[in-house]
């Protein structure tokens, strides 16, 4: 019996012939614009649920603590003020499922969880941090706007 050579494995998904390709993006477009992978403004659009995760008051917080290194549950929480368990919980599941943060299980006596930021996390943090930091910045001109 004899056997032939394989031939070289096929991908299912063709590539699109130039004229099928999407255009690209005029340059006068903003960087964020340009590479936009969705329609954020649309209401189907699944990058808003990572936008609602990250950009929440307890998501934020979360970030910018976690900025700082792996904290346990509970330093998590004594971190952030008027933060319920069941809204950090429910908050960290969220970063972890968006792939921001990690839970980490310690098979010690007793157990416990540690939370850390992934790499993709660290990006995320960064950039709430920026805007943390601007608010705080312009605090008193946000305030005296307010009065106003």
């Amino acid at each position: 019996m004899t056997t032939k050579p394989l031939a070289p494995a096929r991908s299912t998904l063709a590539e699109p012939a130039p004229a099928e390709r999407a255009p690209s993006p005029p340059l006068s477009l903003s960087l964020s614009q340009r590479l936009r992978p969705g329609n954020l403004l649309a209401a189907d659009c699944p990058s808003r649920e990572v936008l609602k995760h990250v950009t929440s008051r307890w998501g934020v917080l979360v970030l910018i603590v976690l900025e700082g290194g792996t904290h346990r549950f509970s330093e998590l929480r004594r971190a952030i003020g008027g933060v319920s368990e069941r809204m950090l919980a429910q908050t960290l599941q969220w970063l972890e499922g968006d792939g921001l943060v990690l839970r980490t299980a310690l098979e010690v006596v007793p157990p416990h969880v540690e939370y850390s930021l992934t790499p993709l996390g660290r990006e995320a943090a960064e950039k709430v941090r920026t805007l943390a930091d601007w608010i705080e910045l312009n605090l008193p001109r946000i305030r005296q706007a307010e009065t106003q």
